[in-house]
């Protein structure tokens, strides 16, 4: 590579790097416990809930919704949500009201038996929420998230950079050597590069993933504002029905378009996201990965027919899918292992960064010091 190409490499590499390092740190080690949230929150609150009837038939949804009905007289059904990983549904009520901001009501149902479920103690709640917060918008809001995700940018420049600095000197040298002969400060470059290959890919994926995922906010409220908003402004006018169909019904004709989804919300006719005549149905995917890919259908709430669907364009798609692969909980308990290793291994990387930056040379130019360092890897 030529000096000057060189040079320019350098300082990109070094300033890009400099100036994500603290949030990278701060991002590396509030995702560490996050990639485990589940099993926390089951190790400090055990949920020792179990359904009342273990593998009879489940209950119909209107026979739940009546229930809840019963719960709640005088209160009307809004919404039906699903657990993911129990036979539990949701259910929503609410007082029949114009008000914009109706007394809801939640309670979970177990489908077993249409018993009510109560609420588990989350003894960990508070400090994952801090630790979520802090690592998708450090309590800012969506200028926090945006600044994140710059520095999620910056993070990749420094990966890309980096590889191109290293390159030409992987041919000259055996790959793995650490040479502890030589200067403290070669030793510690030589594993800062080390670790930087090995985890390439991985800090690719998890560094854009994470940039995606700060977009989150303005892509569901574009989705949601210009797509969904259309389709129910489709079929707003459609006349109030007082007598629904099945809810049942509903699901089962919106399933005939997505065999292979599940229901996860239905927002009734009145509701946010439904029109006074139909049914909202959300379905989304049945894998780990496919799980945060959603439906919308309408249904009409008189006849159970499909009136209406809505495919998630490509954008919120990347953004359902990235939101996994960030995380790392789409495998099971040995993606998470090696996602927290690899975790550990970045923050190795980038405390190595920061001491090769601080140990650089006096009374030369920062820039000259590194490429000297980086020359020395062919002596």
């Amino acid at each position: 590579m030529h000096y000057t190409a060189m040079q320019t490499w350098a300082w990109v590499h070094k300033w890009s790097s400099l100036v994500c390092t603290a949030f990278l740190l701060m991002l590396c080690l509030t995702g560490l416990p996050l990639i485990f949230h589940d099993e926390i929150d089951e190790f400090f609150s055990p949920s020792d809930w179990q359904p009342a009837n273990p593998g009879a038939e489940l209950m119909s949804l209107d026979q739940i919704v009546r229930i809840a009905q019963d719960n709640r007289p005088g209160e009307r059904p809004l919404y039906l949500s699903f657990d993911i990983d129990r036979p539990v549904v949701n259910v929503t009520t609410a007082p029949p009201t114009d008000s914009n901001q109706p007394d809801f009501h939640l309670m979970p149902y177990d489908l077993t038996s249409g018993d009510q479920v109560p609420f588990p103690e989350d003894a960990s709640s508070a400090v994952m929420h801090f630790l979520l917060q802090l690592h998708t918008d450090m309590f800012l809001g969506l200028p926090g998230m945006l600044f994140l995700g710059f520095m999620g940018l910056l993070f990749a420049v420094a990966t890309v950079s980096g590889i191109v600095l290293y390159a030409p000197f992987m041919r000259k040298i055996p790959f793995g050597t650490l040479r502890r002969e030589k200067s403290r400060r070669l030793f510690w470059l030589d594993y800062h590069n080390l670790l930087g290959v090995v985890t390439i890919v991985w800090a690719l994926l998890v560094g854009l993933t994470g940039v995606v995922n700060t977009l989150e906010e303005p892509i569901i409220d574009g989705w949601r504002n210009a797509e969904l908003d259309d389709l129910i402004k489709q079929h707003q006018s459609v006349e109030s029905i007082e007598h629904w169909a099945s809810v049942d019904e509903a699901v089962a004709s919106a399933l005939t378009l997505a065999p292979d989804m599940e229901p996860q919300f239905i927002a009734f006719p009145g509701a946010r996201y439904s029109t006074p005549g139909h049914f909202a149905v959300f379905l989304h995917g049945r894998t780990p990965v496919t799980e945060h890919i959603i439906l919308p259908v309408l249904v009409n709430a008189r006849t159970g027919e499909v009136e209406g669907r809505r495919e998630m364009p490509w954008y919120a798609k990347t953004l359902a899918l990235s939101g996994p692969l960030h995380f790392g909980d789409y495998g099971g308990m040995t993606l998470k292992v090696i996602w927290a290793l690899l975790d550990l291994v970045l923050i190795a990387v980038l405390i190595s960064g920061l001491y090769l930056w601080l140990k650089r040379g006096t009374g030369r130019s920062k820039v000259t010091s590194d490429l000297q360092s980086l020359e020395e890897q062919t002596a």
